[in-house]
């Protein structure tokens, strides 16, 4: 395996915006949950290939607000290193509790949440029509509900 290097970037330094991206649909939608998580970036060696945030939604919960990775990245693992290395911030923190929302159109996401150890807990209904200003569509369907996971981090 390649070495990565972890890295949580310092309040206040460039957002890497292009990599959150990959995740979110809008620079908008980002600046909603940004200010207020830890970013954290994997880098290659050569690049930053992947990006995390994490938001503290209260003393016992941790949530994943932005996932991403690059796409020559992809399918090699990577996205489960940062789900590890969430998982492995969470509990240094005494988090009891991490979350994440997807899509309920990304059947793709939620498969891999699940394979890593989330389970389906809840939904947002219509998030994704109140929360951004044109309709998006993932797999030919449009988005409307975001679907809530979750991880007990004692389990």
């Amino acid at each position: 395996m390649e070495p990565y290097t972890f890295t949580k970037i310092d309040k206040g330094a460039e957002i890497p915006y292009k990599l959150l991206l990959l995740a979110d649909e809008t620079t908008e939608a980002i600046n909603q949950y940004i200010f207020s998580s830890d970013i954290y970036l994997l880098h290659d060696g050569t690049e930053n290939i992947a990006v995390m945030a994490l938001y503290k939604t209260s003393d016992t919960e941790l949530e994943i607000k932005n996932i991403a990775v690059i796409e020559t990245y992809r399918s090699k693992g990577i996205g489960s290193i940062l789900i590890n290395k969430a998982k492995e911030i969470a509990k240094e923190n005494h988090y009891q509790i991490l979350t994440v929302g997807t899509s309920d159109t990304g059947f793709q996401q939620i498969r891999f949440y699940e394979r890593n150890g989330f389970r389906k807990t809840g939904i947002r209904k219509d998030f994704f029509i109140e929360n951004y200003p044109s309709l998006i569509y993932e797999n030919g369907l449009q988005m409307r509900d975001m679907i809530l996971l979750t991880h007990h981090l004692t389990e």
